[in-house]
């Protein structure tokens, strides 16, 4: 049964393609009957990890945003690919390519739209136990990535005093701390 408050899609196409996203216009017809155009980020799927070592401490990254133009601290994640079979297998590839860690055990923890009102993004967050480095980082040639570890309680401080800005990272480190510990 169909939603009164649902759009109805009379036309779409990609508008702009690049990596990492496309801009997809729809010609739309709102549930009072006006027709209209709307426009969004197509991003798809992508995976935010909270890996820990054996010894409790979290695996971090450092990377250079060049929308912002500064080194933002957090979590390891990435894409789900089309060779990827569910999302987590995409948190075994990403683990290891951007950190060089893999872990021993992975379980689901949540599943956000952090944008909806724009974009098509789907993250999902997975908690990564028995994290050892295992290989050397495999990064692709746009990503410039630092890794360390650090005490939850420091990452989840660094969140409270706005040094950790990384919205994908912060509500994976609430998430977690709030429902999981």
């Amino acid at each position: 049964m169909a939603d009164d408050l649902a759009w109805e899609t009379l036309a779409t196409e990609t508008a702009y393609t690049c990596p990492g996203f496309d801009v997809v216009h729809e010609d739309v017809r709102l549930p009072d009957g006006t027709e209209s155009d709307f426009d969004f980020l197509r991003e798809g799927d992508s995976v935010v990890i909270l890996p820990f070592t054996p010894d409790g401490d979290v695996v971090v990254i450092e990377e250079w945003r060049q929308a912002v133009k500064r080194v933002n601290r957090a979590l390891p994640a990435g894409s789900v690919e089309a060779d990827d079979d569910a999302p987590r297998a995409a948190v075994s590839r990403e683990l290891r390519e951007e950190t060089g860690y893999e872990a021993d055990e992975v379980s689901h923890l949540y599943t956000a739209e952090p944008a909806n009102g724009y974009a098509d993004s789907v993250f999902h967050y997975f908690l990564a136990e028995g994290c050892t480095p295992t290989a050397e980082q495999d990064l692709d040639f746009n990503e410039s990535i630092r890794v360390e570890t650090t005490a939850f309680e420091v990452l989840l401080a660094s969140l409270r005093t706005g040094d950790l800005q990384d919205g994908r990272s912060a509500v994976g480190v609430m998430y977690y701390a709030l429902f999981e510990r």
